[in-house]
């Protein structure tokens, strides 16, 4: 056995071994799974919509004196709550900003959060005692702003469905889901995910060290909905030292929701951590519900949806038809398609819109499909970005290793 603390020693002088999840699981998968001597520290992530994600911030409103209380007040339109703290008399806001609240269809609090890491103009809009105060501002002038996570990072989600016989509009897709169980959609990032590999958290409770949207925070504990079937997480860090590729909004056909990134270390102790860290993809069950009614209609696994496919969008720029207006950038949920058959590799969560909506097939992606009872359904689109979620443990492993990044 080795202790948290050991491994933390190691890290400090340089001496930790370690592994990303996915060089890991592809030991494990050629039949040459670590040792407790092989590997010290895992590096697991996960990328994708994660509706329960808010920012605690302060902004700059009017000079000193100007007003007594914000009573109303919205950032680049998206409708923020004031408070709890009046602040009276500095000219400044106190406010907590939802990440899935919509200023219009097609912007909201994920495109505002990573707007503002982006260093862009951001409009305030603010009310109290009958008068408007307007401002711009730049994430320099924010005197603090913090992403927190009431639930991320479940350990296992569902694959959707729609059973009825229309199509149906949901959080869960871009376009509506087609009937007749026709269509799926899926999210989870499957074996590599940080709570996957930590079922129990057991490292990952309250005070752990995390990177959130890429930047150094730690969990809180527990987040909201969380089981012993299905474990999240709730974490925080500032925005300040965010990476803007990790976050930002994402469209459904329902409105905007939000881009959320967690990766987090995993220390390898002993043998029930190797056991745990062992888990495939093949492995992990993968629920399929029907997105009408909520009810179970069977289960498939990430397998299915991970393994022997593509993590990312290919382009065939000479498919293009040059239409009068892209199909496919007006319906990408990231902004990530510019005409003529170019993506914007920091905006693309390889989610498949792309595919369904060009009509000259310039993007393609194996995406998989889901079983259920007897039947099979193809996935038209993904909500979890699993080459983002590699990224960022390849990231978090050369923290590590540079010792920028210690477990206490």
């Amino acid at each position: 056995m080795k202790s948290v603390y050991e491994i933390n020693e190691k890290i400090m002088n340089g001496e930790a071994v370690v592994m990303t999840a996915g060089e890991f699981k592809e030991s494990v998968r050629e039949g040459k799974a670590p040792s407790l001597s092989d590997v010290d520290i895992v590096t697991c992530g996960t990328c994708g919509v994660m509706s329960g994600t808010f920012a605690v911030m302060t902004v700059p409103v009017a000079q000193p004196g100007t007003f007594r209380r914000c009573e109303k007040i919205s950032l680049n339109g998206v409708p923020c709550f004031p408070g709890p703290c009046p602040n009276e008399g500095l000219g400044t806001a106190d406010i907590v900003v939802f990440g899935t609240t919509h200023a219009s269809e097609k912007y909201g609090g994920g495109n505002l959060f990573r707007d503002i890491v982006e260093g862009k103009e951001i409009k305030v809009v603010a009310e109290s005692e009958g008068r408007v105060y307007e401002n711009e501002i730049f994430s320099d002038d924010i005197m603090s702003a913090r992403i927190i996570t009431s639930r991320s990072a479940f350990k296992n989600y569902s694959a959707f469905l729609n059973c009825g016989k229309s199509p149906f509009n949901t959080i869960f897709s871009v376009l509506p889901l087609g009937g007749g169980a026709s269509e799926a959609t899926v999210s989870g990032c499957g074996e590599i995910n940080p709570v996957q590999n930590d079922p129990t958290l057991r490292f990952l409770k309250s005070g752990a060290k995390v990177l959130l949207d890429g930047a150094q925070g730690r969990v809180i504990g527990e987040g909201t909905r969380s089981s012993d079937k299905k474990p999240n997480l709730s974490a925080y860090a500032d925005m300040k030292d965010m990476m803007p590729e990790f976050m930002g909004g994402f469209v459904t056909s329902k409105g905007p929701e939000c881009i959320t990134t967690i990766a987090a270390a995993i220390p390898v102790t002993d043998e029930k951590c190797l056991e745990d860290l062992s888990v495939l993809d093949c492995d992990i069950p993968l629920p399929v519900v029907d997105v009408v009614k909520r009810d179970d209609v069977g289960t498939s696994d990430y397998g299915r949806i991970w393994q022997g496919t593509d993590l990312k969008v290919s382009v065939n720029p000479l498919n293009c038809l040059f239409c009068g207006e892209c199909p496919a950038n007006l319906a990408c949920p990231t902004r990530a398609i510019m005409p003529g058959g170019g993506i914007i590799q920091s905006r693309c969560v390889s989610c498949g819109t792309c595919i369904r909506t060009c009509p000259g097939e310039v993007y393609s992606m194996d995406m998989g499909s889901v079983t259920f009872g007897e039947s099979c359904a193809p996935v038209v689109l993904r909500q979890s970005d699993r080459s983002k979620a590699v990224e960022i443990t390849e990231i978090l492993k050369d923290m590590i290793e540079r010792k920028e990044f210690t477990l206490l």
